[in-house]
């Protein structure tokens, strides 16, 4: 019996109209390789979701929803949806929307982890933010107006990664796990740092076509989610989540010995005196 595999008409059914540079058939492919690889990764987050305790689940349930959202964005991708003609070039939003989730996400990951205070926290997640978002206005701009953006994106990325490789790395050492921080923190860094190279040749310069450009940027977000995700929920095996002050997960409160929420004490009431 003969084997057919049905045919990718992605592009068929979804044409690129407006835009003349936009991807080829090999590169609607491996959009949804991508796709598939994100979908694995979700699934296997999920997974351990419901097999590790309920107190030690913060980061599986931070990167479930991260690398769903990167799944939804690639599957948007592949079938060519989710993008704009600027000019003659296609840019997909989708992508930045993908960003503006995984950055932050892994910046909240990396904070919560070190035990930095929550306002060095949310100033990360806003750089975080900022750099995605003047990377997306550089991209819908046609002139040369575009590198201002781009240079604000890359500097902001810079005090992002200043945070992240220093002060949170210091107050790792203090909880006794700088070993792990060091290394998913210089993962994600690497991988943050090819980001503004990456950008510069396909939307930005247009150097690179859009399928090559799609393919250099789907390398670096497999590397930056879900590898790095599911190295980081690996590792979170053997970390103390109630010693790092992370086991809220299951509980609002905190428990007593039998495991009931602690309540205070009421005030013993005195009987008044009577006078003799």
């Amino acid at each position: 019996m003969a084997l057919y595999l049905r045919e990718n008409d992605a592009l068929n059914i979804n044409p690129p109209t407006g835009s003349s540079y936009a991807p080829s058939v090999a590169g609607s492919d491996w959009l949804w390789a991508v796709t598939g690889i994100y979908l694995v990764a979700f699934f296997g987050v999920l997974v351990r979701c419901f097999t590790s305790r309920e107190s030690d689940r913060v980061f599986h349930y931070l990167y479930t929803l991260t690398i769903l959202v990167g799944t939804v964005a690639y599957y948007a991708e592949a079938s060519d949806l989710g993008w704009s003609a600027v000019g003659s070039h296609q840019i997909f939003f989708v992508r930045y929307v993908n960003w503006a989730v995984a950055f932050p996400s892994a910046a909240l990951g990396l904070g919560m982890l070190s035990g930095v205070s929550w306002t060095t926290i949310i100033t990360n997640i806003v750089c975080s933010w900022l750099w995605v978002l003047t990377y997306l206005a550089a991209a819908y701009t046609t002139t040369v107006y575009k590198w201002g953006f781009y240079t604000f994106g890359t500097f902001t990325y810079l005090i992002l990664a200043m945070s992240t490789l220093n002060e949170s790395r210091e107050a790792a050492q203090r909880l006794g796990i700088a070993r792990d921080y060091i290394i998913l923190s210089g993962w994600v860094n690497l991988i943050w740092l090819l980001y503004p190279i990456a950008f510069a040749l396909s939307d930005g310069a247009h150097i690179l076509s859009v399928t090559n450009g799609s393919i250099f940027l789907g390398i670096l977000d497999i590397m930056m989610m879900p590898l790095w995700s599911i190295s980081f929920i690996l590792m979170a095996r053997r970390w103390d989540f109630k010693s790092l002050h992370l086991d809220f997960s299951e509980h609002r409160f905190d428990r007593g010995d039998n495991g009931t929420p602690k309540r205070e004490a009421a005030p013993i009431a005195h009987a008044p005196s009577s006078c003799n």
